[in-house]
């Protein structure tokens, strides 16, 4: 792999601590869910963090994926990630839905676009064989 870029981050206190950027652009508090037993708190958490990276990349994905098939993708044209966390055994585990929503593109090729994209974007590589991950076009589960 030729390095492109590296984004760094420091994390102090676990869920109910802060994180921050070596650059500052993110400074921010964290906080335990009330589901997961903590307080709920007005911090972020490691999920949200997670589920907000892995949509922005996978919706660039997508438009990448676009453009080189010469396909207009709507302007309204997003991403949502959910990211569960969840107990297996002694083990806690990530599962993850990608549900794009391309309105106004037929659902054969909203579905192409988002599996498509699957194939490129790098965390879907990275949670590829690791991570359950569920992908959505317009609301249809893909196979």
């Amino acid at each position: 792999m030729k390095p492109l870029y590296t984004a760094v981050a420091t994390a102090n206190g676990g869920r109910e601590g802060r994180t921050r950027s070596d650059d500052g652009k993110i400074d921010m508090a964290l906080s335990m869910p009330k589901e997961l037993g903590g307080g709920g708190g007005e911090g972020t958490n490691p999920e949200q963090l997670f589920a907000a990276g892995y949509a922005a990349c996978f919706e660039s994905a997508l438009r990448l994926v676009a453009r080189m098939q010469k396909k207009a993708v709507p302007a309204e044209t997003s991403i949502t990630a959910k990211v569960t966390i969840g107990q297996e055994g002694a083990a806690f585990r990530l599962a993850v839905e990608l549900h794009g929503h391309l309105p106004g593109l037929p659902q054969e090729e909203a579905a192409t676009l988002v599996a498509t994209a699957h194939q490129v974007c790098p965390y879907s590589a990275a949670t590829r064989n690791n991570v359950e991950v569920k992908l959505f076009a317009n609301e249809v589960l893909l196979p």
